[in-house]
């Protein structure tokens, strides 16, 4: 009577909202001070100024039929022209307006993409660790999710495993650059090697292959370190970008898809992207929130404060002789589990009231996420309870 695989995916439990959902009753019970909630990637940092103040105006002085009104599906042009804008300016002549479409966080514009570039029996190669969501989208569609594992300890892409996961079937490849869950931003040397790939692949199997490009973090990156533009080096790209953390609004759920003007059959992806969005009913995001993001297009939270909880927490628990990740993006520290089964270990977390998340649903089950976007305080008053946990666990420093 109904589809079961929709079944299954509605029924499977979410670690991440469930560890959050036991945390808010953890906090109701014992006080949210004596809680270390680590579960879920919500941006704390309250939004750039600019983006309560471009509300505000819109609110005193546009029309206000206009500003509730439905927009063009793909969202409003004035919109699309800047985004558009933006991204040549910033990164190189890549796209037009007619390639921009406005959607729900990255989310949507990964769905969409999904929904458009592939059919039943495709491939789509995904590495690990990865957003736990990538294979619902992938497998909803019908399409084959290939699992290729990044180099242990560093996860950076394996590039000889990944060309050999390349076959005639594959039509999409997905990278998460800075990376959730691990923070890990693939070099350029990495990105080099692995476009190039691609396009051997593309000659020898005869078609497109197509690079999906998911990058809400792309403004979180610190010291200097580069996150590069996968346009710049590979033409059949489509990027999936979100606002929820560049300007945390994560509840507004505003991004877009972009599409690179030069990719194979260019016109037939954006129409097959928009066919996708209205199958879905991906259209007509926040009219409100899309004039917004218009005037806020350049601006960016601030992202000194994760740099700041990222540099305590990174050395506190090697301190206590965790072994991490060093991130050098997103607001997530992926720490190595000191059982050889993440889930027992952050079952046993919880007796210190710590927030972990089990690496399984990434794809790396002897890893975990810490997600460092809280209060500051809240990760200075976690360490002595890290510190117990560690003695608990046998941690060698301690």
């Amino acid at each position: 009577m109904f589809a079961q695989n929709l079944i299954d995916y509605g029924r499977k439990p979410n670690v991440i909202r469930d560890l959050s959902a036991y945390a808010g009753a953890r906090k109701a019970q014992i006080g949210p001070e004596n809680v270390f909630d680590f579960s879920i990637g919500s941006p704390n940092v309250p939004p750039p100024p600019e983006v309560h103040a471009a509300m505000l105006d819109l609110l005193q002085h546009a029309d206000p039929v206009a500003i509730h009104s439905y927009t063009p599906a793909p969202g409003l042009m004035s919109l699309r022209q800047t985004i558009a804008a933006s991204i040549n300016r910033r990164f190189g002549d890549h796209v037009d307006a007619s390639g921009i479409f406005v959607t729900a966080g990255a989310s949507g514009a990964i769905a969409m993409a999904l929904k458009g570039l592939t059919q039943p029996g495709d491939e789509v190669i995904i590495f690990t660790p990865h957003y736990m969501e990538y294979l619902i989208y992938v497998e909803a569609y019908g399409a084959k999710a290939v699992i290729v594992k990044s180099l242990p300890d560093t996860f950076q892409l394996d590039l000889p495993a990944f060309e050999a996961a390349l076959t005639e079937k594959t039509r999409v490849v997905i990278l998460n650059s800075p990376n959730n869950p691990s923070g890990v931003i693939y070099t350029r040397e990495t990105i080099q090697g692995l476009t190039d790939a691609m396009k051997a692949a593309e000659a020898k199997f005869g078609h497109p292959i197509y690079l999906l490009s998911d990058e809400p973090y792309r403004e979180l990156a610190y010291d200097g370190v580069e996150v590069p533009y996968l346009m710049d080096f590979y033409d059949d790209t489509l990027v999936c970008y979100s606002y929820s953390k560049t300007l945390s609004i994560p509840g507004e759920r505003m991004g877009y898809l972009a599409i690179c003007r030069r990719c194979a059959a260019y016109e037939d992806v954006v129409d097959v992207c928009s066919g996708a969005a209205r199958a879905l009913g991906h259209i007509c995001t926040s009219n409100l929130y899309q004039r917004v993001i218009e005037r806020c297009v350049d601006v960016v939270a601030d992202v000194d404060y994760y740099k700041r909880n990222r540099d305590v927490l990174v050395k506190g628990l090697e301190d206590l002789g965790f072994t991490c990740v060093h991130p050098d993006g997103a607001f997530y520290l992926f720490m190595k589990s000191p059982w050889p089964d993440s889930m027992a270990f952050c079952e046993k977390a919880k007796e210190y009231e710590l927030m972990l998340v089990p690496g399984h649903d990434f794809g790396v089950p002897e890893y975990l996420r810490v997600s460092y976007c809280v209060d500051h305080e809240t990760i200075v008053r976690s360490l002595p309870a890290f510190a117990r946990l560690a003695q608990a666990c046998g941690v060698s420093k301690v």
